[in-house]
């Protein structure tokens, strides 16, 4: 998306040590005759950032509106500058920050449609990686998938909400209307890339749980073992094929950790 691959020059200039010295107000050795230029400056280095966060958070952007997102913005920015780097990932800290930011506080959904914002740009970026099919694991032996190390793949990306975060984002990224009443319950999220466009689908906690498992190293029988341990249902012949065909996976490593 051009909106989101072209940074203008005036976004570019917030990572330099002297608008984000603007931003800190920490240059007390200029002479006061300066300080009215350095407060444009500081105007433009604020709008800026709040304007890089508005483009990688785009749903929270819109349930909050311009002038109640520009003010969260604007106390996230004072709180977490721009670091170097591209702009396209700034924003990394938001989640956090809206969970204990105290005007918000009964939204408690804010914090995890900032984070689907976010990782649905860390699925776009991440890099190109074969994708494990239901064919190549039908063609191992039992003892094989289970001894095994699913790897997820470089772009999959997975999250679990204790309440319904991901339908009131979906909702918004789909530009459908929400249902009524909306069922307030927790959610799980899976982000994949198939031919080269990020898609999103509600999955089980278990197989949230399943995914992290494997992430962590852990072989398939492993992973299974300790989701379930820990309460979640989870059907590996259901549930596995389900990833597969999501293009969840990059490979299947023999031994694992």
């Amino acid at each position: 998306m051009r909106g989101r691959q072209i940074v203008s020059e005036g976004l570019q200039d917030i990572r330099s040590p002297f608008v984000r010295s603007i931003l800190e107000r920490t240059m007390p050795s200029l002479q006061a005759w300066r300080e009215p230029a350095l407060g444009v400056h500081h105007g433009a280095a604020m709008r800026g950032a709040i304007d890089a966060l508005a483009a990688n958070v785009p749903s929270l952007h819109r349930l909050l509106g311009g002038d109640a997102f520009d003010e969260v913005a604007a106390a996230f920015v004072r709180a977490q500058l721009p670091r170097c780097g591209g702009l396209l990932r700034y924003g990394a800290g938001l989640p956090d920050f809206l969970a204990s930011y105290r005007p918000l506080l009964d939204h408690d959904y804010l914090p995890g449609v900032a984070a689907l914002d976010l990782a649905w740009i860390e699925s776009h970026l991440a890099a190109e990686a074969p994708v494990l099919t239901t064919e190549d694991v039908f063609a191992l032996t039992a003892e094989q998938l289970l001894h095994g190390r699913l790897v997820p793949h470089p772009a999959t990306r997975w999250l679990t909400f204790a309440v319904p975060s991901f339908t009131i984002w979906r909702r918004q990224r789909e530009d459908r209307p929400l249902e009524e009443p909306l069922a307030w319950r927790g959610e799980s999220a899976l982000f994949v890339r198939s031919r080269r466009d990020v898609v999103w689908r509600a999955i089980d906690v278990g197989e949230a749980e399943f995914l992290a498992a494997c992430a962590a190293g852990q072989s398939c029988d492993d992973a299974l073992e300790s989701v379930l341990a820990g309460g979640s249902g989870f059907d590996l012949a259901v549930s596995l094929p389900r990833l597969l065909r999501a293009c969840a996976f990059t490979r299947i490593d023999g031994d694992a950790a």
